[in-house]
């Protein structure tokens, strides 16, 4: 068994070699601190080796071993650092390898391809390329909604533009004929003047309301409503519309069923969903307005109309802004929504500020609005 003298004086000569080794290796990771990862490595792995080395050497010579004994040890110790030294710079390359792939994976996360996840030497590295992956997936994401929000942006102004030509158009060529005196019927010039500016009236008013959904600036006040009186006030106000056009509007509700909701936002969604039946439905044609219980603690608002129905193609895009089911870019006469194709998009973006789904689907003659509203709760009131 070892002394305790002889014990201290061998802790004590390795601490000091292996000190010594390591001042000069953190010099050298120093000078070296922009090298690669490989040399750094190599550079700890040496120092760890000589550090071993030179406290062996140093406990062997001051144990005065025969010089066969020391050339063994040497051999020892210099085939184990040689083999070290080896599987440090395997590593090493395994290292850089990683570090490369990486790198491109970032490079590629920059150019904005899609990055495939790589299983690689280490769960950490793994998990960072698998991260690099999803970051790269989310970012092409992105960049596609805001590729497709810009075109619809630009589809939009252009919709818009043309739109607001036409009624514009009308009201200076009548403005023209009053100011030369040449209107036929100035009292009938006066009538179309007042029209189109309702249209432009409307127009904007529902491109304000857009705007405001699609910011995030709606501001809501909610209170139980009771879906009797939207949808009897609604079928009033637009009776007259749907009598210009021969149009019938018929309404059931199962019971006064109250909904939890803002009164003026929920009241265009009606009117919206009214007046897009009302635009689509030929002479002698009828729309149902139906209210009933649904699933879940919900009421349903039905609008059924007879208009011949959507394309199968066309039903996903019914809800994006400047959609119009005709072909027609002027607003049909007597039509009160501005003919911008923004109804059903104010329609589903005030249904989802209340927590709610619209869906369209075709049904008999014509397609079938659903609007799913929560209902009201006390418990939500006294909250």
């Amino acid at each position: 068994m070892l002394a305790l003298g002889d014990l201290a004086a061998i802790v004590g000569t390795t601490l000091l070699a292996a000190a010594a080794i390591s001042a000069v290796a953190v010099v050298v990771l120093h000078l070296l601190r922009r090298a690669s990862v490989m040399v750094r490595l190599g550079v700890v792995v040496l120092a760890a080796v000589a550090s071993i080395v030179g406290g062996t050497v140093a406990i062997a010579r001051a144990m005065y071993i025969s010089p066969h004994d020391f050339v063994v040890l040497a051999w020892v110790i210099g085939v184990a650092a040689v083999v070290s030294v080896g599987v440090a710079a395997v590593l090493g390359m395994g290292l850089v390898r990683t570090s490369r792939t990486l790198r491109d994976a970032a490079r590629a996360v920059g150019d904005g391809r899609i990055v495939p996840a790589e299983q690689q030497d280490s769960s950490e590295f793994s998990a960072l390329s698998s991260e690099l992956a999803d970051v790269s997936r989310r970012l092409a994401e992105s960049r596609e909604e805001v590729r497709l929000l810009d075109a619809s942006r630009r589809e939009l102004v252009a919709w818009i533009s043309h739109d607001l030509r036409t009624p514009l158009a009308a009201m200076q060529a009548m403005a023209e004929a009053l100011e030369d005196g040449i209107a036929a019927d100035p009292q009938r010039y006066y009538r179309q003047l007042r029209s189109q500016c309702d249209t432009l009236s409307h127009m904007v008013d529902d491109l304000f309301e857009l705007s405001k959904i699609q910011s995030g600036a709606l501001r809501l006040e909610f209170g139980p409503l009771s879906m009797y009186d939207l949808v009897s006030d609604a079928v009033a106000d637009l009776a007259p519309l749907a009598a210009t056009r021969s149009v019938a509007l018929n309404e059931s509700q199962d019971g006064d069923l109250t909904v939890w909701g803002d009164a003026r936002e929920l009241s265009r969604v009606i009117h919206n969903l009214l007046v897009n039946a009302i635009e689509h439905s030929p002479a002698g044609a009828a729309i149902h307005v139906s209210v009933r219980e649904g699933a879940g603690s919900s009421v349903v608002l039905s609008v059924v109309d007879e208009g011949g129905g959507i394309p199968e193609e066309h039903l996903g895009a019914v809800f994006d802004a400047g959609w119009r089911g005709n072909a027609a870019r002027s607003p049909r006469s007597g039509v009160v929504s501005g003919g911008a194709g923004l109804g059903l998009a104010i329609v589903q973006g005030i249904v989802s500020a209340h927590d709610g789904d619209v869906s369209v689907r075709n049904t008999g003659a014509g397609c079938r609005f659903d609007v799913q509203l929560p209902r009201f709760r006390p418990a939500v009131a006294a909250n």
